[in-house]
């Protein structure tokens, strides 16, 4: 068992999707404040971002946002968090969540959920992040991008291994499972970047 002390989670800041969506990111954050476990996030106060945090914090547990100081001259920072750390930019804010974390967890989410996703899997696949990364596929929403990574895999432009690079989850309890679970991969994995 990994000792996990937090997690960062990748989720939308959208209000209008389907209330499984948020459903699942309740129950994520309250599992994660019973195990003792920090959430990282980014500090936005909608969407499933907000759903997590608040359920953690209801539970007793800690919550860090990490946000650029733009977006809360807009106001969309969340005022309640144990913690806010505020960075100059975009870049800064997902280095600073990926550094404070021993885990990540992918909820649903648009184009910057995705980014994320994408950029720490690519952290990973060059040793850059060892830690564990668990996509949460509520309602097969990432069924789509599994299925372009075994095509990328499958004609070559990523190799077979960097298919462990992440696990998939179904339910919010499967996925704490899997961050306390899944092996910390040792940086020797970089030799195995290039294909």
């Amino acid at each position: 068992m990994n000792k996990i002390n937090s997690v960062c989670v990748y989720s939308a800041s959208s209000t209008k999707i389907d209330s499984v969506y948020f459903d699942t990111a309740r129950e994520l954050g309250t599992l994660l404040a019973r195990a003792g476990i920090r959430v990282i996030n980014g500090a936005g106060n909608m969407g499933l971002m907000a759903a997590v945090s608040d359920a953690a914090l209801a539970a007793g547990g800690r919550v860090t946002g990490v946000i650029p100081r733009f977006m809360v001259e807009q106001g969309w920072h969340h005022t309640g968090l144990s913690e806010l750390i505020e960075v100059e930019t975009m870049h800064e804010r997902k280095q600073k969540m990926a550094a404070l974390s021993d885990a990540v967890i992918a909820l649903p989410g648009g184009c910057g959920t995705l980014e994320e996703l994408l950029e720490v899997i690519t952290w990973k696949q060059l040793g850059l992040y060892l830690n564990p990364i668990v996509i949460l596929n509520v309602k097969d929403y990432y069924n789509p991008l599994l299925e372009m990574f075994a095509r990328a895999a499958g004609e070559h432009f990523m190799g077979a291994r960097h298919m462990d690079i992440w696990r998939v989850a179904c339910t919010a309890d499967e996925a704490v499972t899997q961050i306390q679970t899944t092996p910390i991969w040792d940086v020797s994995i970089r030799k195995f970047a290039a294909l």
